[in-house]
């Protein structure tokens, strides 16, 4: 049974706050999965520990691979074993999960099943396993290109070369480059038509070729990957980016400083695209230092065109945003986040509009224009970013009541409490 939906707090007064958000959900998912193809034993600092992670750590050792705990700190030691067949794996809503193991269970000795959430049953999979198929593949799926499916080991694929429909995730080709390295032959990548959120493939090829796996884009929507084990090694996981998005955006909506403490330097999240971001939506300070990222605002929110293409994930935080906007806002590039955890175009103009707003879904995107909010039940439909979508609307509109906030654990345990914190300065 869903709780009783939360009372997002209203804000009273501006922020001054310093926050520290959990590790990265994308760079703990790769770590987890270069780890258990590596030639040894590999520590994995500081890694993220909510649902998604924690059912990749658990595919992985369905599969045979060793993960224990390592330490006071939490960090995780990933020890590579034989990959067998003969288990299942629950994918819950994880993206990452459903689309990363299916390569490395074509590697087991057997079959391997998989299944997840009953909203993981519509999320896109043909496209994978059509890849697979063409690289000999035996897998099971009532041609249904979605979960549940079994994938038959043969305890090697041949590799080479192949081509791929990425439109609907870039981690399709994320999952195959992974894989890839412990392919016979490699892995010639080419795709066919448009690739959302390219920053995560050039995470996955910096962080292959960082484990000495030479892995790189050859040309517009080509890869390769060399077949190589990926070097053990002591990997530290950065704070997730785009989780930090809604923390950082209430600077712009209750006036006042929020600091995101340890936000890298140099890095390939497309969260780091915020920097950029929020000073176009009114922020009057985004400064980066070796303390992180401090965000200052007055209350002013204003209207932004943006082309999210490789920063999809951030778009339930800027929709929040844009409908607290002085004025229009059009956020594109986003078709692709209709096969996420839910249709999240559509999630967002049915709840936005709900509580008063004026929000239309275009063939790429949203269009938002001001107008004046009330309260109301704002629904999560099971998605960690609608949930802190509505967190962030409930900071200037009284009475937000928001839908299963649990379901923030996906990727940011703790939130309720951070959120909080926050507040309380």
């Amino acid at each position: 049974m869903t709780p009783d939906p939360w009372p997002a707090p209203l804000a009273r007064r501006p922020v001054d706050a310093e926050v520290r958000v959990p590790a990265s959900k994308s760079l703990t998912a790769r770590a987890l999965v270069l780890a258990a193809l590596a030639d040894g034993p590999t520590l994995i600092r500081g890694p993220l520990r909510a649902r998604d992670t924690l059912l990749m750590a658990d595919g992985l050792r369905a599969l045979g691979i060793g993960i224990d705990d390592e330490g006071p700190a939490g960090d995780w030691r990933v020890t590579p074993r034989p990959l067998r067949g003969g288990g299942a794996i629950d994918c819950g809503l994880a993206g990452t999960v459903m689309r990363f193991l299916p390569p490395l269970a074509a590697l087991a000795d057997g079959p391997v099943a998989f299944d997840g959430d009953p909203a993981a049953r519509k999320r896109p999979m043909g496209p994978l396993l059509a890849v697979l198929r063409s690289l000999g593949v035996a897998i099971d799926d009532d041609g249904r290109g979605t979960l549940p499916f079994t994938v038959h080991g043969a305890g090697a694929v041949r590799g080479g070369r192949a081509t791929i429909d990425a439109s609907a995730s870039s981690q399709f080709v994320s999952a195959l480059l992974l894989a890839g390295c412990r392919f016979d032959d490699g892995l010639a990548l080419e795709a066919v038509g448009p690739v959302p959120s390219q920053p995560h493939i050039a995470m996955t090829l910096a962080m292959l070729n960082d484990a000495g796996v030479p892995a790189e884009q050859t040309a517009a929507g080509c890869w390769t990957v060399t077949a190589r084990r990926p070097r053990a090694d002591h990997l530290a996981m950065e704070p997730d980016l785009s989780n930090a998005a809604p923390f950082l955006a209430a600077a712009l909506v209750c006036g006042g400083r929020v600091t995101v403490r340890d936000w890298p330097l140099a890095t390939t999240q497309p969260g780091d695209d915020l920097r950029r971001i929020l000073p176009l939506a009114g922020a009057s300070e985004a400064h980066l230092d070796e303390h992180g990222l401090t965000v200052v605002g007055d209350g002013t929110v204003h209207g932004v065109d943006l082309d999210l293409a490789h920063a999809g994930e951030l778009a339930p935080t800027l929709a929040a945003l844009a409908a607290l906007g002085d004025s229009p806002s059009t956020l594109s590039g986003i078709g692709h986040l209709r096969g996420h955890e839910t249709d999240r175009l559509a999630a967002l103009a049915t709840e936005l509009n709900a509580l008063g707003g004026r929000v239309q879904q275009t063939p790429d995107g949203l269009l938002i224009e001001p107008a004046p909010l009330r309260g109301g039940v704002f629904h999560t439909y099971g998605d960690h970013r609608m949930a802190t979508a509505g967190a962030l609307l409930g900071l200037r509109v009284p009475g937000i009541l928001v839908e299963d906030i649990a379901t923030t654990a996906k990727t940011l345990p703790g939130f309720v409490e951070l959120w909080a914190g926050m507040l309380a300065g």
